[in-house]
């Protein structure tokens, strides 16, 4: 019987060819069907939740997605997506995965957050898809903050900042030391030439390193009578340029020599005998304290750039009119432009501040740095109120200019400033590139507002002086004009305000001793009032005046400047003592003899007169000598005194030759002619005892 095996084999041929067919359609679904991408959003940043930062112990802020794709890059619905723990920081227990298991939506994305562990660190990630093992997978890094990152930041700010500004004031100090004489100098030398007033400017901001301690300074100077109000406006313009000098410096990232910095200036500073050395080393080490602390307010800022509030505030501060209020109220604050463009350029260099943020708050800072100015006018007179309002004028003018061309602005800028090879964009490529922009910027609009306004110096003075008029009014006759105590620490200067007040006080003396012939010769007494208010002022100026140098000399002066505040109290010593002649012995005298029916023989009074006047021209003479520091006419001071001590021991010859003759005038005005002669001369021996301090202690202050 034959069986019917042909259609069982048949069916097994079938079978073993569909099995093979499925199989290899199976296989190849599996290779190439499904892919998995990071998903990306131009509304969300970092939307994949990729290499986004929390806090430790916290939920994710973002959660962890994953886009799955077919090969047709259409989105792949309902399908399981496993996600594992790849590893974790060194000894983190607390680290999950809210969900290691989740399916794709409708467009075909999955997610999951993840709960941080305790320790600060990185965080890996891996996820796959569940019937697809052959798929690519994906790996996600999440960064843990430490769990007081925000005290940590807000004392790394604080502790940072105090560091930048003592290193700043270090640095100001150190070169106000090293080159007080030549400060001195320049602001002696103060023309109506308007280059020569910003080069001025610049140079004094360049040593002090503020523009707001140079406005102040001139503030103080106009009120102390020391320079007129329409000489200031240049050299405000020129402390505008010198402040960018501070930034250029602090873009250069020296924050990696800050520490060798810190240890040469030191070294200079502690063990070497030159006070000039001493000062470059104070300089030196203000200079390295300075980028150390702008590296510890950069590290505390860190954790800054994954921070979405903060980042989504600077991003508000591209908005010209609140990045200006920003930048004038923070500089106002801190009272230092410098100091807060520094700041701006710590968070340039963690990549969290763009140059078209930059701007508004550079403008700003510039108008903030006048509020100094301000508060120091208060209490000043109306001229020096005028420096003040010049200052915050030029640089609302210069904001105004500004303004309208930001974005333009900023496109120079960039040309002008090195380039990165990074993506635009970028955190490092931002850090790489907009520290120094942002000095380039600062230095371009403070050299474009210099020269916009220097043609018109003159015009802008007189429209300053019609907003604030100067009210002529009597002042105090008991009040030191010159002296200003917040220049003390600022030795070369403060012993220039002293001398100026010094002159003051001698040119009272002067008049009191020109006066004081008057009543003698013509006997009325109307003056004898005002030599005696006169001489209370003389007696108030010499407790200010040593007051003033006692506290300068508290300060850490070097040898020199010892002995000019010597000179200067030995010369405020010499003028009261001429004032207590006048005042103690020939006002008494003056006052008897004007009672008197006696007068002095024609002789008699032609020789006081003559003598009189040889006494004035050399107290003269002392002033002059003394003003200027002229050596030669010091010893011409000298040679002088002997001719005159001479003539007076002629003159009494001649005196006592009447007397022998017996003249009537003469017996009855003698004891008054030889009395008023002995003063006479002894004015004069004070007069040249300052030419004689001066030979004997010279120093250089020019």
């Amino acid at each position: 019987m034959k069986r019917p095996y042909f259609p069982y084999l048949i069916l097994f041929v079938f079978l073993l060819i569909g099995h093979i067919v499925f199989a290899q359609n199976d296989s190849a679904l599996v290779s190439v069907q499904y892919k998995l991408v990071k998903p990306k959003s131009n509304q969300i940043p970092n939307y994949s939740g990729d290499l986004q930062t929390q806090t430790a112990r916290l939920k994710s802020e973002k959660p962890v997605r994953i886009l799955v794709l077919d090969q047709d890059n259409q989105p792949g619905k309902n399908l399981a997506v496993k996600l594992q723990n790849i590893s974790v920081p060194e000894g983190d227990k607390k680290f999950k995965i809210t969900d290691t298991l989740t399916y794709t939506d409708t467009l075909g994305i999955a997610e999951t957050y993840v709960i941080l562990g305790s320790k600060e660190g990185m965080y890996e990630i891996s996820a796959q898809l569940v019937k697809y093992p052959e798929t690519n997978f994906l790996i996600y890094k999440i960064f843990a903050r430490k769990t007081n990152w925000v005290f940590l930041l807000i004392a790394g700010l604080i502790g940072g900042l105090g560091l930048f500004l003592l290193g700043m004031t270090m640095m100001s100090d150190g070169m106000q030391n090293a080159a007080g004489d030549k400060m001195r100098t320049v602001l002696s030398q103060i023309t109506h030439h308007r280059l020569i007033a910003v080069g001025v400017g610049t140079f004094v901001t360049m040593i002090i390193q503020s523009s707001s301690a140079t406005t102040v300074m001139l503030v103080s100077f106009v009120h102390s009578k020391l320079i007129k109000f329409k000489n200031t406006i240049s050299i405000i313009l020129g402390a505008g340029i010198g402040t960018t000098i501070t930034a250029q410096l602090i873009a250069f990232k020296l924050t990696d020599y800050s520490l060798l910095l810190i240890g040469i200036g030191f070294l200079l500073n502690s063990f070497t005998k030159s006070v000039y050395v001493r000062n470059i080393g104070k300089t030196i080490l203000g200079f390295g304290i300075l980028f150390f602390g702008m590296h510890i307010m950069s590290e505390s800022m860190y954790p800054l750039r994954s921070f979405s509030p903060f980042i989504d505030s600077i991003v508000k501060l591209e908005n010209p009119i609140l990045g200006i209020l920003v930048g004038a109220a923070f500089t106002a604050l801190i009272q230092s432009s410098s100091a807060f463009i520094g700041i701006m350029i710590v968070l340039a260099t963690q990549g969290l501040l763009s140059l078209e943020a930059s701007i508004p708050l550079l403008f700003g800072a510039n108008i903030g740095t006048a509020i100094t100015a301000i508060l120091a006018s208060i209490k000043t007179d109306r001229e020096a109120k005028q420096v003040a309002l010049a200052h915050t004028l030029i640089k609302v003018i210069g904001v105004l200019v500004f303004l309208f061309w930001i974005p333009r602005f900023a496109e120079l800028v960039k040309i002008i400033s090195p380039k990165s090879l990074l993506p635009d964009g970028d955190f490092n490529s931002l850090a790489e590139t907009v520290p120094r922009q942002i000095a380039n910027a600062h230095t371009v609009f403070n050299i474009v507002l210099t020269c916009l306004i220097l043609p018109f110096t003159n015009v802008f003075g007189k429209f300053i002086e019609k907003l604030l008029p100067v009210k002529f009014v009597e002042k105090p006759i008991l009040k030191p004009i010159h002296l200003d105590y917040g220049m003390v620490k600022n030795s070369s200067l403060a012993l220039s305000l002293a001398k100026k007040e010094t002159i003051r006080m001698g040119k009272l003396v002067q008049n009191m001793t020109g006066d004081i012939i008057i009543p003698y010769l013509v006997k009325k007494t109307e003056v004898i009032n005002e030599i005696k208010q006169k001489e209370k002022e003389v007696n108030f100026l010499r407790d200010q005046i040593s007051d003033y140098i006692l506290k300068i000399t508290r300060e850490n002066l070097n040898e020199e400047r010892v002995n000019e505040s010597f000179q200067l109290l030995y010369a405020v010593k010499e003028f009261e003592q001429i004032a207590d002649i006048v005042s103690k012995n020939m006002i008494k005298k003056a006052a008897r003899w004007s009672k008197m029916d006696f007068e002095f023989s024609v002789e008699g009074k032609n020789e006081i007169i003559n003598y009189h006047t040889k006494t004035q021209k050399q107290l003269s003479r002392a002033l002059e000598v003394f003003e200027n520091v002229n050596l030669e006419k010091a010893k011409a001071m000298k040679e002088k005194y002997r001719r005159y001590r001479n003539m007076e021991i002629e003159l009494e010859k001649q005196h006592f030759k009447r007397l022998q003759d017996e003249i009537i005038e003469t017996i009855s005005s003698s004891k008054t002619h030889v009395e008023l002669m002995t003063y006479l001369r002894a004015i004069n021996g004070h007069a040249t005892n300052i030419a004689r301090i001066l030979l004997k202690w010279p120093v250089k202050t020019k």
